[in-house]
C-alpha cells in the first residue's frame, strides 16, 4: 500500500468562475504535483488496484462535484502509473473530510 498528503486544494471545477486559461493551468500544476510526488516516493504497482482520492477541506462537496474537482489528480496517478485512468484494473474511490478552516490537501492511497 502506498499513502501520501499532497498539498493540493481541491475545488469545485463546475461551480468555479475561472477562466479556461487559469482552469487550465490549475489542472495542469494539479497533475504535475501529484505524478512527481508518486514519482519521488514509490515505483508504480501494476493494476489491478484500488486507488481512494480523500479530499481534505474546510467545508465537503456534492459527489459530483468532489469526482470532477479530483480529476486532475486522478489524471497524475494514471500518468505515473503509465495507463489511461479508463483502465479497467483500477478502481477509483473518492471520499471527503473536513479539517477546519483554510485547510485544504490530498490523501491519496494505492491499495496493489
Amino acid at each position: 500500500m502506498i499513502t501520501t498528503t499532497l498539498p493540493l486544494k481541491i475545488i469545485s471545477v463546475a461551480n468555479a468562475r475561472l477562466n479556461r486559461f487559469k482552469l487550465a493551468a490549475m489542472n495542469k500544476a494539479q497533475r504535475q504535483v501529484t505524478k512527481h510526488a508518486l514519482q519521488a516516493l514509490a515505483l508504480p504497482p501494476v493494476p489491478p488496484m484500488t486507488i481512494v482520492i480523500t479530499r481534505i477541506g474546510p467545508k465537503t462537496l456534492d459527489g459530483d462535484n468532489l469526482q470532477g474537482g479530483c480529476k486532475a489528480t486522478r489524471d497524475g496517478i494514471a500518468d505515473w502509473l503509465g495507463v489511461d485512468d479508463g483502465h479497467p484494473g483500477l478502481d477509483w474511490q473518492y471520499s471527503q473530510r473536513s479539517a477546519g478552516p483554510k485547510v485544504y490537501s490530498v490523501e491519496v492511497e494505492v491499495i496493489a
